[in-house]
């Protein structure tokens, strides 16, 4: 194609995320990823830091770009302060933008998009334990049946602040502050890109 790594520049993330990767191996030996998947940081960084363009293509056409957890292990350990996580994240950003997932990882993205895009848009967390209702997530076992129904006399003994005011742990994220987010989305283009994954979702 041509003029990827431009396009992959142009991203504000990319100048602080990948400096000067030496190939040490680092971010692969502390990825827990790799330790399950065929998956490999400096190897994408790698890929990206020689301007690959045919390699760069192939890995926005790859799942491999999507067995990232972002954890950003491999950041805090990074002995030239790169970011393969982050940079993962630009190209995932630019494999959707080009259409270049398949259909298998557009679904997987549309189910995120809805349920945890949604979640941070209206609640302002990735997940609250108000949305994990037992009956829909049976796998999360009794004791979270348990818990979710004892809720609110447990959770400010394990010191969260539950839909409360004021600073902590599952407290009530204030309507200004979700207009701050959703405001985000948009200037970023995270609407954007949901919308896209989303197609014609009733969101």
């Amino acid at each position: 194609m041509g003029n990827l790594i431009d396009l992959l520049s142009q991203d504000i993330r990319f100048k602080d995320s990948l400096k000067a990767c030496m190939n040490c191996g680092i971010c692969t030996a502390i990825c827990p990823a790799s330790e399950f998947f065929d998956y490999d940081p400096r190897q994408i960084c790698d890929t990206v830091q020689r301007h690959d363009e045919e390699a760069i293509e192939k890995l926005l056409r790859s799942e491999t770009i999507w067995l990232c957890g972002q954890c950003m292990s491999c950041k805090a350990r990074c002995p030239r302060s790169n970011a393969p996580g982050e940079i993962v994240t630009i190209l995932r950003k630019y494999s959707q933008l080009l259409g270049y997932y398949n259909p298998e990882i557009k679904e997987q993205q549309r189910r995120m998009a809805v349920n945890q895009g949604r979640n941070i848009l209206n609640t302002g967390y990735c997940i609250h334990p108000d949305l994990v209702k037992p009956e829909m997530h049976p796998e999360q076992g009794p004791i979270w049946e348990w818990y979710f129904k004892n809720i609110q006399d447990v959770a400010p003994k394990l010191g969260a602040n539950y839909h409360g005011d004021g600073p902590g742990a599952l407290r009530e994220i204030k309507k200004k502050n979700l207009d701050e987010i959703r405001k985000i989305y948009e200037i970023t283009g995270g609407m954007d890109l949901m919308e896209q994954l989303m197609d014609e979702s009733d969101y």
